[in-house]
């Protein structure tokens, strides 16, 4: 009886969890949409109309972002106010950097599975964040080709990013979600990766 409850739980709490999730933000969305039809007089025709107006927002400042003039005044005002109150400008760019990382289809190369040799001859699950160093460490790094490699922690709240000679590191044939479940569960979650060495 014990046993069954453990499987039971192990393997309907995730499903739960996700689920809740997304409900929530459904839920949150639907309200958030709510609220801006009450600022104008007026009622919600229907159940779920609140999150269809913040979707089709979402689609228009989208439309909107991809026309130039619009972009550039939008810069120009994130510049001159967003980022120059001190806790707004760390709170803004930490989400803006967030939602970023998340748009997976503009750097579909950011994030590449790597093993970092060890002096003692171990090796370091890692990703590579980015394919190039930020102007402001090229000029002071030593000769060679370096490369931001990001040691994920527990949980994926936390991380240590090195910079790391690229003829140092073995790239292997492996998701990052497959690899950062590897990691997370400490080898518990076992998926197969070609080692595919010296890869440029």
């Amino acid at each position: 009886m014990k046993n069954n409850l453990i499987r039971g739980m192990l393997n309907t709490i995730p499903l739960i969890f996700t689920l809740w999730l997304f409900w929530s933000i459904l839920v949150s969305l639907d309200h958030l949409g709510s609220s801006m039809l009450q600022l104008f007089g007026w009622s919600q025709p229907w159940a779920g109309f609140g999150f269809s107006l913040i979707i089709a927002i979402f689609a228009v400042a989208g439309l909107a972002f991809s026309v130039s003039p619009v972009l550039w005044v939008f810069q120009k005002i994130e510049q001159a106010l967003l980022l120059k109150f001190p806790l707004f400008k760390t709170v803004y760019g930490a989400s803006k950097d967030l939602a970023q990382l998340m748009n997976q289809g503009k750097t579909p190369k950011a994030k590449q599975t790597v093993l970092v040799k060890q002096s003692n001859g171990t090796l370091v699950v890692g990703f590579i964040t980015a394919s190039t160093l930020p102007k402001e460490l090229t000029g002071v790094m030593p000769e060679g080709d370096w490369v931001p490699v990001l040691f994920q922690l527990s949980y994926q709240i936390a991380g240590v990013t090195t910079l790391v000679r690229r003829e140092d590191l073995i790239f292997v044939d492996w998701s990052v979600e497959d690899a950062l479940r590897f990691m997370l569960t400490a080898g518990v979650s076992q998926t197969t990766g070609q080692v595919a060495t010296d890869k440029p």
